[in-house]
């Protein structure tokens, strides 16, 4: 008999769903857990699933932080969700954008909504897409893995609110859904798995 299938891997955002949006983190101490995010990530891996973070950190193109501290601002929410009891599998970010300053002015794969990220994570991880979640505040978000079967969820904080009036008949075809926060979102994820 063979083993039951894996629960798909769920992608998260970084700002406006996990921590608290604060325009550009520049400072360590700017990063505030979002009440519920940990111990909604928690539910994930006890569940079986996959948690990886993917974030565009355009403020390192923009010249705002270094691309040392948009890695060690990650090292950091690692460490704030493993003291919480929810280690994630993997953290990846973007430090492009087509409008900065060299050598990070490039239109990248990875920058989201492009699936670079997530291909970079299924390739390290050896984790399938097809199936996978993708839970953010902004539509760059929810538009990520679209043509690899990835389901979106828009979650209400950080710019959630008002990026939901913008949702079109394609986010709710493939799936989407629009939840209050991360722990909405985690919930919604693990009762369509009890299905």
């Amino acid at each position: 008999m063979s083993a039951p299938p894996s629960p798909p891997p769920i992608f998260l955002d970084r700002d406006g769903t996990i921590i608290e949006e604060v325009r550009y983190l520049s400072s360590l101490d700017m990063m505030r857990l979002i009440p519920g995010s940990a111990a909604a990530i928690h539910a994930a891996k006890k569940a079986g699933h996959a948690v990886v973070v993917i974030s565009n950190q355009s403020a390192v193109a923009r010249g705002i932080i270094s691309d040392e501290f948009a890695r060690q601002s990650g090292d950091h929410l690692k460490r704030m969700l493993t003291a919480q009891g929810a280690p994630i599998d993997g953290y990846y970010y973007c430090p492009d954008h087509p409008e900065g300053k060299p050598p990070y002015d490039k239109d990248s794969a990875e920058r989201k909504p492009r699936p670079g990220m997530m291909l970079r994570a299924a390739r390290d991880l050896g984790i399938e897409l097809n199936g996978a979640y993708m839970i953010g505040d902004k539509l760059s978000d929810t538009e990520t893995g679209a043509e690899l079967g990835v389901r979106p969820i828009l979650v209400r904080t950080g710019y959630g609110r008002e990026e939901e009036s913008r949702l079109g008949p394609a986010f709710f075809q493939r799936g989407g859904a629009a939840v209050d926060d991360l722990a909405a979102a985690v919930a919604l994820i693990l009762s369509r798995s009890q299905d």
